[in-house]
């Protein structure tokens, strides 16, 4: 009868232990919603640059190339969505330097950061594509005539760009290109859906499903 009770006492602990974790991972899973998944830091990992509010709970989810010129064109209606719905949108930026020599672009642009001059950086460089990577036509020399008016150190980024820490954030997010299936710059997760069909319209609408489901109109 002792034996039988311990067993008891045994299984009893252990379905509280299961009900409570449940109950947890539920409650996480209703505060951080898409950041709750076992997969999460696939996609986005600690290092992962952000635009947006700590509240949101729609993450847009870009791999991006600092010479990718679509996604350069993609910038402006990234920022028009997400300011058409304050504070209920997350941007994540991770690298996919997919053609030779783009990793220094990526290296360039981290470098910046270092400087507190990520997002400044990045909108420059995208507006001075022309100059220094139209058609993927790369000459970096001519990006180094440009950077200064990100207010950025030069012979600092040069020294920086090659830190370890910068390698193998590329190296992690390459990683996370090989098993997420990412084929092409810009590509898209939002939530951890994929852009299925490329395009601004389905890029909305699957912003916008995510909008619906988490922020639910009420009636």
């Amino acid at each position: 009868m002792k034996y039988v009770l311990v067993g008891l006492t045994c299984v009893l602990l252990v379905l509280a232990f299961i009900g409570g974790s449940s109950y947890y991972k539920g409650q996480q899973a209703e505060k951080f919603g898409f950041l709750a998944q076992k997969n999460a830091e696939l996609f986005v990992r600690d290092h992962s640059p952000t635009l947006g509010s700590d509240d949101a709970k729609v993450f847009i989810v870009e791999f991006m190339d600092p010479a990718c010129e679509t996604c350069a064109a993609f910038e402006p209606f990234i920022k028009q969505t997400m300011a058409a719905n304050p504070g209920k949108i997350k941007l994540v930026l991770r690298y996919a330097p997919f053609h030779d020599g783009a990793d220094n672009f990526v290296k360039i642009l981290e470098a910046a950061r270092m400087q507190g001059k990520y997002w400044e950086t990045l909108e420059l460089m995208f507006k001075t594509q022309n100059i220094w990577a139209s058609h993927h036509n790369y000459q970096p020399e001519r990006l180094w005539d440009v950077l200064p008016r990100a207010g950025l150190d030069i012979e600092r980024i040069k020294k920086d760009m090659h830190s370890p820490a910068i390698a193998k954030i590329i190296e992690q997010d390459m990683a996370d290109v090989k098993t997420l299936n990412v084929q092409k710059t810009p590509g898209y997760f939002v939530n951890g859906r994929p852009l299925q069909q490329f395009g601004y319209k389905q890029l909305a609408q699957l912003i916008q499903s995510e909008l619906d489901a988490q922020y639910p109109t009420k009636r």
